[in-house]
């Protein structure tokens, strides 16, 4: 890279809360200081929906102090739209917010960013998929970069046993944005003493991926650590189905089997069937068996609905604590305590009862409130914590008659039976009734307003039959995009002729001044 000895270089660096985006800077700084380069930094910390977003801010002026006759540049202290020589990004959308801010310039700035994703509460929160499309932001690098270098970073890094900011710092030296060497800031890492060799790996695995475009292959790697086997299940199971369909079953199947047991998916398939027969005979074929595609991915996600049986299952798989180790970089040698935050209520020790126990525990709910909830902070590192997740699990082969479950399958059950109606009539009518399947999501309350909704639109469809298919098809898909913009049901009950909701007030609480007492001798 030509460098310019008459302006100053910039880096901003777009980091979230626990990534080591500070350290990256101060790394900045040392290499800076071993060429004998005046540099300042800043930064400006925040607070985002996912965890602390902050920018640093770095600049550093190309030129030896000893070749500036005492001299010293005027830096300055925050960057502006148009001058930013580099761009750091730790995640996808911090990459996004930095491109709508205009310190992207095209001809002039290097975009670094990695491609995972941090979940922000409003996307993970949403009744529907609220993940942001993440295609806009790299559309957008393409055109207004100097230069975008993308790649999995996290990925990288955990495959290196590192933290992201060391994989960000080889990135960003490798694409030649800067007026550093690779020594002086190879130096910079080993000066700090801490980690060195695992973050020089991760150095080395961020300067490959900006200069040839080739990484070590980290899912595979992840995949070594995690133990997860991705083997799909046997042929024969599929082979009464379309091909097309051949790869949404097998992951239905994949699903059911591991949340129940083989009898659970010949139930699975049998339910199955019937819609995938009549869709063939209704011509559905050969545009590849949309309602059967919908139905078979919405049929295995909601038959395999989270309980507190399910979130202990998942919670003790050995897979998922070698995942935690491999995300907080921990070595074989290194303990990890791991706390998990619990909040079971009513409808929780319900989902685990039989129907008489559960009717009890419920009319005890709506005694005492509905609301009644317990906080637990259980140590699933502890003997202790983890034997009481293990004695949950274990409740799997007596589900069936869990009252939980009975509710579950005769809500499946009307769903199919409503879109094997609807086929025979309006193939785009049985399609938006299995997409009516996403309603019925999640955890706890979650749920429950899923499956209220659900049974909504359903009631609903029952009322319309006067309408034709394409006025209905149209309502259903209204009625559905309402419910799930809306948590709280108010834009479905308006749009259904339905009483509204009142929306839910949070009492305000205040506490009483304490009364002052006068002082007696």
């Amino acid at each position: 890279m030509a460098v310019s000895k008459t302006r100053s270089y910039t880096v901003l660096i777009a980091a979230l809360g626990g990534e080591g985006g500070g350290v990256l800077t101060d790394w900045l700084i040392e290499a800076a200081n071993q060429l004998d380069f005046p540099v300042q930094s800043t930064s400006i910390p925040g607070v985002a929906q996912r965890t602390g977003a902050t920018t640093y801010y770095v600049e550093i002026f190309p030129q030896a102090r000893s070749e500036l006759g005492g001299k010293e540049p005027v830096l300055s202290l925050t960057p502006s739209p148009g001058s930013v020589d580099a761009v750091v990004a730790s995640e996808i959308v911090e990459a996004g917010r930095a491109i709508q801010r205009g310190w992207v310039t095209p001809g002039r700035t290097t975009l670094v960013s990695s491609t995972h994703r941090e979940y922000a509460v409003i996307e993970k929160s949403a009744m529907g998929d609220g993940r942001y499309d993440t295609q806009p932001i790299i559309d957008a690098a393409q055109r207004l970069a100097h230069r975008a270098v993308f790649g999995d970073l996290r990925a990288l890094a955990m495959a290196n046993g590192t933290v992201i900011n060391t994989v960000m710092f080889g990135a960003l030296v490798g694409a030649g944005s800067l007026p550093l060497s690779r020594a002086a800031c190879e130096e910079a890492i080993r000066r700090t003493g801490k980690a060195v060799e695992a973050s020089l790996s991760g150095f080395a695995a961020g300067y490959a991926l900006a200069t040839t475009g080739l990484a070590r292959d980290a899912s595979a790697t992840i995949s070594q650590l995690t133990g997860k086997d991705a083997a799909g299940p046997q042929a024969a199971q599929l082979s009464q189905f379309p091909r097309e369909l051949h790869e949404i079953v097998a992951a239905g199947i994949a699903q059911v089997v591991d949340y129940q047991d083989e009898r659970y998916v010949k139930t699975y398939v049998e339910r199955l069937q019937p819609i995938v027969t009549m869709e063939r005979d209704a011509g559905g074929g050969a545009a590849g068996y949309p309602v059967s595609r919908e139905t078979a991915r919405y049929l295995a996600l909601w038959m395999s609905y989270e309980d507190v049986i399910r979130v202990a299952d998942l919670k003790t798989r050995r897979e998922r604590l070698l995942r935690v180790r491999a995300e907080v970089g921990a070595k074989q040698n290194e303990p990890v305590m791991l706390t998990e935050y619990l909040k079971p209520g009513i409808e929780e020790l319900c989902s685990v009862l039989p129907r008489g126990l559960a009717a009890m525990a419920r009319r005890w709910g709506e005694r005492h409130g509905k609301d009644v909830h317990v906080g637990l902070h259980i140590k699933t590192t502890s003997v202790r914590g983890f034997a009481m997740l293990v004695a949950l699990r274990s409740l799997r082969r007596w589900r069936r008659g869990s009252a939980r479950f009975h509710e579950e399958q005769a809500l499946i059950g009307e769903w199919l039976e409503v879109i094997g109606s609807a086929l025979p009539r309006s193939m785009s009518q049985a399609h938006e009734l299995a997409l009516c399947g996403n309603l019925v999501k999640g955890y706890g309350q979650t749920h429950l307003r899923g499956r209220a909704n659900l049974r909504k639109i359903l009631d609903d469809v029952a009322k319309s039959s006067a309408m034709t298919g394409a006025e209905l098809s149209q309502r259903i898909a209204a009625a559905r995009k309402a419910a799930l913009a809306d948590p709280e049901s108010r834009a479905l009950s308006a749009m259904l002729g339905l009483p509204v909701p009142a929306p839910k007030v949070q009492p305000i609480r205040f506490s009483p001044k304490p009364k002052r007492v006068a002082a007696t001798s």
